[in-house]
């Protein structure tokens, strides 16, 4: 595992910016109320504590996260959580390697799950294996399927939170007038998204497909091609060498050509085409299964989810924040509680769950009556957990996080700018193999 400096990784992720402990008290398990925490985290003294809760929830996301806090807050008086909206994931991890770097860490954050490894490589993250102890849990209480950027080197050092994959979300009022059936495959997602173009004039009036600026949806489809972004090594990137990536970016092209997809803005891609989707603009949307619960609210339509198409296989990345304690917090035990309260307690996790749309991360989540009734009454929002059995993350590597952005260049190069595919690709491969081997 390749060694980085937390001042190096900070450095790396400015520019990125620029261009684009101890035993757990057992208070949290399922109780409404905690061991009184005093101010260096010691149970007992009877002094209310204060702890950070820095996160990348906006929007309605962020209202369920102000209200978990709250219900944590009000059912806890010796402690006040203060959470805090922080920005986009790379703004927090920035903001968070500085904190970190001044010894100013929150006690808990939220982290995209490919950050991860950057903050454990330099050795700041807390071990989470006390905390699930002290909570009666084990690993073997999580969903598997978003445990795969959760442990380094045999320790615990992140947990699943808002975790998601992309889903496809369908108008079926549109296809039910096409009559026409939601799309498994590529070639059945080709003709529905064809047939679902409206014009008026020169003017499109409806798409038939959209989804946000993201590495997130070509990978997906890379990966729905049997391909890997990463070799075993991480050494090259096999997408580029084997085709598999030229494939996805002709297949989208050919659609944005024939008007069938609409390719979003890169600045706020994600609020634009949620709203075409609630305003019956785009007949299929690929989208984070977080979206649900706002999209829910702005549907009239009848709103259904499938999995993401095959080509050669179902396949899918995961997606979303864990949640981390910082070793050197001033506050670690009272944060602990906290954590601890957040995943075993109905009116944290779970709740914050079934508000967004986020994929339950326990298995006694799932289990639970108040999940079961959701799927029951809302089926669109299963989807997600039961496409897990195809979830497969293939850009694992510290380099990850500098790699991105190259491909996000890409993208652009490719969907906005009609560059060469080919010549576009080999650049990317050839500067991702450079940041591999450093």
């Amino acid at each position: 595992m390749k060694k980085v400096s937390l001042f190096l990784v900070l450095t790396l992720m400015i520019s990125m910016l620029a261009a684009c402990g101890g035993n757990s008290n057992n208070g949290a398990n399922g109780n409404t109320g905690t061991t009184p925490v005093g101010n260096n985290g010691n149970a007992g003294s009877g002094e209310k504590v204060k702890i950070d809760f820095w996160h990348s929830m906006g929007g309605s996301n962020g209202e369920a996260i102000a209200a978990m806090v709250k219900r944590f807050n009000d059912a806890n008086p010796s402690i006040e959580v203060v959470e805090t909206f922080q920005g986009s994931y790379p703004e927090t991890v920035t903001k968070l390697q500085q904190a970190a770097a001044s010894n100013q860490a929150p006690e808990v954050a939220m982290i995209e799950r490919g950050f991860v490894e950057l903050f454990s490589d330099a050795e700041v993250l807390a071990d989470l294996g006390p905390v699930i102890e002290g909570a009666g849990l084990s690993q073997a209480d999580f969903v598997q399927g978003l445990m795969g950027d959760t442990e380094q080197n045999g320790t615990l050092i992140s947990l699943p939170f808002n975790r998601s994959t992309p889903i496809m979300h369908v108008n079926k009022t549109i296809l039910d007038e096409l009559g026409m059936d939601i799309p498994t495959n590529w070639d059945e997602l080709e003709a529905v998204a064809k047939a679902a173009i409206v014009k008026n004039g020169s003017e499109t009036t409806r798409y038939g497909l959209t989804m946000p600026y993201d590495t997130w949806y070509p990978i997906a489809m890379v990966q729905q091609l049997g391909g890997t972004v990463f070799d075993e090594s991480n050494t090259t990137t096999p997408f580029i060498t084997d085709g598999k990536g030229k494939q996805v970016f002709e297949f989208l092209k050919k659609l944005q050509n024939d008007g069938a997809l609409f390719y979003p803005p890169a600045a706020d891609s994600g609020s634009i085409v949620n709203s075409m989707f609630t305003e019956g603009k785009v007949a299929i949307l690929f989208q984070s299964t977080g979206t649900i619960g706002g999209l829910l609210k702005g549907v009239d339509f009848d709103y259904v989810t499938a999995f993401l198409p095959q080509n050669v296989q179902y396949s899918n990345p995961t997606g979303g924040g864990n949640i981390v304690m910082f070793e050197e917090s001033k506050n670690k035990q009272a944060g602990e509680v906290f954590m601890q309260w957040l995943l075993t307690d109905a009116a944290g996790a779970e709740q914050f769950v079934i508000d967004t749309g986020y994929l339950p991360f326990t298995h006694k989540m799932v289990e639970s009556d108040a999940i079961k009734e959701l799927w029951s009454q809302e089926p669109i929002r299963e989807t997600a957990y039961k496409q897990l059995e195809f979830a497969n993350d293939t850009n694992k590597d510290l380099a990850w996080p500098s790699i991105q952005p190259e491909f996000f260049s890409a993208i652009e190069a490719i969907m906005y700018d009609n560059e060469d595919i080919d010549a576009t690709l080999a650049k990317f491969q050839q500067n991702a193999e450079r940041l591999l081997a450093e």
